[in-house]
């Protein structure tokens, strides 16, 4: 999601800081363009637009606009206003599977999705994503690379989806081909483009 600026189209700095409202209608809006033009559709949210009911409701009715295509919720590593407990976000997401959702556990080993925090998580999950951009280094730094074989590794023994992400030229790509990585997003395959809400999106 971003927002029309004088100087284009910007993420919001803090997408806490945008309103359940605006995030339900433009989901609901967004879906209803793409329910014949894709074969998926990922959503991403931190944990307090899961706490949010409007939010829930709308990734709801979006998966109901979407079926049969089964939508991913992803849960971001966005630290949140209050430390919301293992105990208030695992019914939640069950709401979202038991609607036929997958659940994605997006940006692993960052922010709040540091493995002690997600352990609970793990086992509602259909994937982990980990992001190299995160790091401000790439594939080529021994760290960075112990850190994608952890969570490639610890995805193999939950049975999950490994993705990696950041992925952005040819080197990162073959880096990525030598430690048997095989779902990967990232610039180098293809970049964000515009989806229009209202004919004059693309006017500044």
């Amino acid at each position: 999601m971003k927002k029309k600026t004088d100087q284009g189209w910007r993420p919001p700095a803090n997408f806490s800081d945008v309103p359940s409202h605006t995030i339900a209608s433009v989901l609901v809006a967004t879906t209803k363009l793409l329910s014949l033009k894709i074969g998926s559709v990922s959503f991403n949210i931190n944990r307090n637009q899961l706490m949010d009911k409007e939010v829930r409701e709308a990734i709801i009715e979006s998966q109901r606009i979407l079926r049969p295509l089964r939508v991913v919720v992803e849960l971001t590593e966005d630290i949140p206003d209050k430390n919301w407990p293992s105990e208030q976000l695992v019914p939640l997401i069950k709401d979202f599977i038991n609607y036929g959702m997958d659940f994605s556990l997006d940006d692993c080993g960052t922010g709040v999705n540091q493995l002690d925090q997600i352990q609970d998580l793990v086992p509602l999950a259909s994937e982990i994503k980990f992001a190299i951009q995160n790091f401000g280094e790439k594939l080529r730094d021994p760290d960075i690379e112990d850190k994608v074989i952890f969570w490639r590794d610890f995805s193999k023994k939950h049975n999950l989806r490994f993705i990696l992400e950041g992925i952005e030229d040819e080197n990162d790509d073959k880096l990525a081909d030598s430690l048997d990585i095989d779902l990967r997003q990232g610039y180098y395959y293809g970049k964000p483009r515009l989806l229009k809400l209202k004919p004059d999106d693309d006017k500044f």
